[in-house]
């Protein structure tokens, strides 16, 4: 028989105990991933926000509770436009809303017409509406799709009937999935007048975007600039805070997961005492017994990891499918994701068997074979 055929004999001939710690393995696993995925999948798509405009970065509200209670008055969306290097600076006001149950956080974008085309907006069917002409809207193209909506017909929000005047594209799947407003008019629906939410700017040509940025950090200290994904926690702690948790939460399912991985093979080392006796009296060293010992735990690990996988792809479809989270989170199963499952089942494992597989080298043969 070969050694690996020795470890699926010795782990299949005490099947309930093999698949306990698989499982114990797997709940760990299926947590720090469920977890990974939801944080990446959230700020997938909270910095789609800062994504939807063309442009070089991204200003707003500094030590606001979340990016969308950013807010940025008239005199500083002027004073962003008067630095040196600032080409143009769009101010945009982002507010969410429930459309339907399928559609309980739906983006609403408040823009004004003369900066559709520096926003990166193209408008594929029908035309862009006007600033002044009341209860117009345009809905980005994966919208009109869900919504089964088209140029002509009535789209219901903020307490108003609108008429779907344009289809348009940004080539942002955030940004095609909402509508945008004539800025006067959503500023109006929701009480904020001379208020918007974020500013895209554009620098001048051979202008340096992260010298440019940083004039407007010095010149307006109550905001703040975003020229990449890394740097969103500038304006929104919470997702700095929730990376914490997946980090805190993996540390966490490694030491309780080697803890159970430790009781188990303990106990298993009691049971097995005269068995690795006997090996050592036949001539088996030390090193091969340890080696016995960890690939039994790592199999189980392997085993426990694509189970917790597997879970976890459930888990996160259950969450992305609750009221508070649909429409909002998309889970992100990224590569990293799956590098840090077989991370934590293979730390937990190796760290839960080091004690019984050091005790079990260190075995008597004498003294194992007398043992009842």
């Amino acid at each position: 028989m070969s050694f690996f055929g020795l470890i699926v004999r010795n782990l299949w001939s005490k099947k309930a105990r093999s698949i306990g710690m698989a499982f114990a393995v797997a709940i760990a696993v299926m947590t720090v991933v469920a977890l990974a995925v939801t944080s990446s999948g959230l700020e997938q798509s909270a910095t789609a926000i800062i994504t939807v405009g063309k442009a070089d970065f991204t200003v707003t509200q500094k030590g606001a509770s979340d990016i969308l209670s950013s807010t940025i008055d008239t005199q500083q969306l002027a004073q962003i436009r008067r630095t040196p290097g600032v080409a143009s600076a769009v101010g945009v006001l982002v507010e969410t809303q429930k459309i339907n149950a399928d559609n309980p956080v739906f983006i609403e974008i408040g823009i004004n017409p003369g900066d559709l085309a520096a926003f990166g907006v193209s408008v594929v069917a029908g035309h862009p509406y006007t600033e002044t002409a009341p209860n117009q809207v345009m809905l980005g193209w994966r919208a009109a799709a869900n919504l089964g909506l088209g140029v002509g017909d009535q789209f219901k929000a903020n307490g108003t009937t609108n008429t779907v005047v344009g289809i348009y594209s940004t080539g942002n799947a955030f940004g095609d999935a909402g509508a945008m407003f004539p800025l006067p008019a959503i500023q109006g629906y929701n009480r904020v007048p001379g208020i918007v939410t974020l500013a895209f700017v554009k620098v001048t040509p051979g202008a340096s975007p992260a010298a440019v940025a940083s004039r407007v950090d010095h010149d307006l200290p109550e905001l703040t600039t975003i020229r990449t994904a890394a740097q969103f926690g500038r304006a929104d702690p919470s997702l700095t805070y929730l990376q914490a948790a997946v980090n805190g939460s993996t540390v966490l399912a490694i030491i309780i997961g080697a803890v159970i991985v430790g009781n188990t093979m303990l106990l298993s080392l009691f049971e097995r005492t005269r068995e690795f006796g006997l090996m050592r009296a036949v001539g088996w060293t030390r090193r091969r017994t340890v080696a016995l010992l960890l690939g039994e735990s790592l199999l189980l690990a392997t085993v426990g990891a694509a189970l917790g996988v597997l879970l976890s792809f459930a888990v996160t479809a259950i969450l992305a499918d609750l009221p508070a989270l649909k429409g909002v989170l998309h889970p992100n199963f990224t590569e990293g994701a799956f590098w840090r499952a077989l991370l934590t089942a293979a730390v937990m494992t190796l760290l839960g068997s080091l004690y019984p597989t050091v005790r079990a080298a260190r075995l008597s043969p004498l003294k194992a074979l007398s043992y009842e």
